[in-house]
């Protein structure tokens, strides 16, 4: 990958470089098999290559403010190119006669013509170069700036998706605790505050886009089931189950706490006692998670409104895994409903954050 923070750097290396392979095959091609003096053609050699250096760099500053007209673009190149060459030409014709101590030698029209195209070619061949690169690395710095501004879309989103959920939940626990404070009930109150601000604290200052150890989310999970069972006390059972060997897999940050809550807000019957297990397993070296619950299950499964808390996780999980992940839902024979992840591990063992979406 090259770094476009060192592009004036990468135009110094190719000038530099350029110009040295110049002079060499100027000397090897050109110069010693003339049979020159060396104290003719090394210092016209030298003087050469310094003025096509020096030219070169007009052309460079010339061509960076034509290439913002809108008109006769091409016309002005050539015509910068042929005064160059032009330039360059008698430039060298009078130096070379300066050194042989003859300086108003006139140059024969077959001199002028060899010459000229000798300074026409490098030049057209040095231009070539400087537009071929510039382009590529243009190309190259509009894709990654294109890549960043859909990984900042990505983040945006996803961070989106997160704290989406957030206040359907404050507005619930909220309502539960100020039901506890009134039935006088205050130290029920103030476990459930604590729990909550627990939570809050670890929803907030935790990226949404990190990813985590299964274990640390089955602890955030058995903390929001705690602040849970303080609104529906004996009629929600949860349980939780995670294999030992599976405790350090990774997984986005509270991804499961909105299917819980998913299964409470649209799962359950009135009045009804519900039970919801959540069990994570390693199947095929990735992380299987089913979360079933008892309630109502899904009605008209292939076009019934999933919630929010689903419909937020399957979005979650396409924008990190680029449709390596799975997640389906089910009804259970015996009643309710089932969610069954599949989360691939590849690679994200070490990498804690969302994975490139352009990789």
């Amino acid at each position: 990958m090259i770094n476009l923070s060192r592009r004036p750097h990468l135009f110094w290396l190719c000038q530099c470089s350029g110009w040295a392979v110049y002079a060499l095959l100027t000397e090897v091609m050109i110069k010693i098999p003339s049979d020159e003096p060396w104290r003719i053609h090394l210092p016209h050699l030298i003087l050469d290559t310094l003025f096509g250096f020096a030219i070169t760099l007009a052309l460079r500053s010339l061509y960076s403010k034509v290439y913002r007209l809108q008109q006769h673009v091409v016309l002005i190149h050539v015509l910068l190119l042929i005064l160059a060459s032009l330039t360059w030409t008698q430039f060298k014709w009078t130096a070379l006669q300066w050194l042989y101590n003859d300086p108003w030698k006139s140059m024969s029209w077959f001199d002028f013509g060899t010459w000229t195209t000798a300074s026409l070619t490098m030049l057209a061949t040095w231009t070539a170069g400087y537009y071929g690169i510039k382009s590529y690395l243009d190309n190259v710095e509009q894709r990654e700036r294109a890549e960043r501004a859909t990984h900042l879309a990505k983040e945006a989103q996803l961070k989106m998706l997160r704290y989406q959920l957030n206040p359907h939940f404050m507005f619930n626990s909220i309502n539960a605790i100020s039901t506890l404070i009134l039935k006088h009930e205050n130290n029920h109150a103030v476990v459930m505050l604590e729990k909550l601000c627990d939570f809050l604290r670890y929803s907030l200052y935790t990226d949404p886009l990190k990813k985590i150890p299964v274990s640390e989310e089955a602890t955030m999970l058995r903390t929001y089931v705690d602040i849970e069972k303080a609104r529906f006390r004996s009629k929600l059972d949860v349980h939780i189950d995670t294999e030992p060997q599976i405790q350090s897999m990774r997984i986005p940050s509270m991804l499961i706490q909105p299917l819980v809550e998913n299964v409470l807000k649209h799962g359950m019957l009135p009045n009804q006692t519900i039970s919801v297990s959540v069990e994570f397993a390693e199947v095929n070296g990735g992380l299987a998670i089913t979360v079933t619950d008892s309630g109502k299950g899904f009605s008209n499964q292939e076009n019934c409104k999933l919630g929010i808390g689903l419909t937020n996780c399957r979005d979650r999980l396409r924008l990190i895994y680029q449709g390596r992940a799975n997640l389906e839902t089910v009804n259970n024979p015996g009643g309710g409903a089932c969610v069954r992840i599949f989360i691939p591990q590849e690679g994200t063992l070490n990498n804690d954050s969302v994975e490139n979406p352009t990789g």
